[in-house]
């Protein structure tokens, strides 16, 4: 009788989650050759093709689709076998905060992946100012951050990169040029609130605030509906309905610098494997490694309420 080795299955599941065969091999350990060639033998033992090569990124063919239910399932009892086998380990709460316009579906991805390889760890997720994550991480109240600032670069970031800021409005969206700026934002705690505000006062151009929403995502959409514009990371808009503004209509606005923190104490290894999987979903591809940012200082430079 032929056996499935569950950690061929593990892999599968790391896959489909991440939605990347790089981003599998960096939460299970191993290189991305081994990854493929994990996929390649389940296939083999199965007989069929489990992820369809004609399509673009992962996907999964049909039979991949069973495949991946019936996976979770058998692993699922696998995992509850261990802990009544064994001393039940106890579970374990990782708090991570995050500013609003970082909650997306690639971050319930890679949140998938990472339970899927500790499974023994709960997870705990805050959406407040980067300044409130700051101060909750160093006192002990959260365990990894992801913070946005305007201008200061924390040497102790495990990593640090900087974010294009752009204006973005609707695709039907019209500016006045002589009239004031409708802006749409999180509030005065919001990092792109307040940079998009000094921006337009350093030029004299007024502006109006027509929207205070709670979260991004809200912000977003109004803006997407055509009820103005606002400041937003230029890695944030993809899957949105939103367009970059003329460069003429409105002022360029600057850089913030991203920073993902890990807190001192606690579990090393698994504080740091979630902060290198947060970095590996959000860190454009072109940004520095970390050690070059720590070596080198960037130039200038509440738990729900949900904008950095």
């Amino acid at each position: 009788m032929t056996n499935i080795p569950t950690e061929l299955l593990r892999t599968l599941i790391a896959v489909v989650d991440l939605r990347s065969f790089t981003k599998a091999a960096h939460f299970l350990g191993v290189t991305q050759p081994a990854v493929s060639a994990q996929i390649k033998r389940l296939q083999i033992l199965l007989g069929r093709e489990l992820l369809d090569k004609s399509a673009p990124g992962v996907m999964l063919t049909a039979t991949g689709e069973l495949v991946v239910g019936y996976a979770r399932r058998l692993l699922q009892i696998n995992d509850q076998i261990l802990h009544l086998a064994g001393p039940r380990a106890a579970v374990r709460t990782v708090r991570l905060g995050i500013p609003g316009d970082f909650a997306s579906p690639a971050l319930a991805r890679m949140l998938a992946g990472f339970r899927t390889q500790r499974p023994d760890v709960c997870l705990e997720i805050s959406n407040a100012p980067s300044e409130r994550l700051l101060h909750d991480l160093r006192s002990g109240e959260l365990d990894v951050i992801v913070a946005l600032s305007e201008t200061k670069s924390h040497p102790d970031a495990r990593f640090q990169w900087t974010e294009e800021l752009v204006w973005v409005r609707g695709a039907s969206t019209r500016l006045d040029a002589n009239g004031p700026v409708p802006l749409a934002s999180c509030g005065e705690s919001c990092t792109q609130q307040r940079v998009a505000v000094a921006t337009l006062e350093k030029i004299g151009r007024s502006y109006r605030v027509v929207l205070t929403a709670p979260n991004l995502t809200e912000v977003a959409s109004a803006v997407a509906a055509g009820l103005g514009v606002t400041a937003l990371s230029r890695s944030r808009m993809v899957g949105t309905d939103l367009v970059v503004c003329d460069e003429r209509a409105l002022p360029k606005l600057p850089d913030v610098v991203c920073s993902i923190y890990a807190r001192e104490d606690g579990d090393r290894d698994e504080l740091e494997s979630l902060a290198d999987a947060l970095a590996e979903t959000f860190q454009p591809r072109h940004s520095s490694t970390p050690a070059a940012l720590r070596e080198v200082a960037l130039a200038g430079a509440g738990s729900h309420s949900a904008c950095a």
